[in-house]
């Protein structure tokens, strides 16, 4: 698994990458309220805005961050996005990409990396 600094995980799964928020940004956001995925399909660009997260603090957006194409997304999120705050690391994940390009992960760092990162 890798982990980016907007708190995102990645875990490799053949030639798809899994992608959610880490258990630490889903603490940070409080009680999520809503979650808007992208339809599967969508070309996305790293960096692009893919995912709109609101929580009773504060609304958050998440980055793609691979280039790829979303090929599946957590449909369960949309009727219970509680999930994220009980599971952000595990069933909560939000959507599966396939990148153009494996190569960007080895900049993201891994689990020690990140937790030195949150500090």
């Amino acid at each position: 698994m890798k982990y980016t600094e907007e708190h995102e995980w990645l875990l490799p799964e053949g030639d798809l990458v899994i992608v959610g928020i880490t258990a630490h940004a889903a603490e940070q956001l409080g009680e999520v309220v809503y979650v808007e995925l992208p339809e599967p399909g969508t070309e996305v660009s790293k960096d692009d805005e893919i995912v709109v997260i609101e929580s009773v603090k504060a609304a958050s957006d998440i980055l793609a961050p691979l280039d790829g194409e979303i090929v599946e997304v957590n449909e369960a999120l949309a009727d219970d996005p509680g999930k994220v705050n009980e599971d952000a690391e595990g069933d909560a994940w939000f959507f599966k990409i396939k990148p153009s390009d494996l190569s960007p992960m080895d900049d993201y760092m891994d689990e020690a990396g990140y937790k030195d990162f949150i500090g």
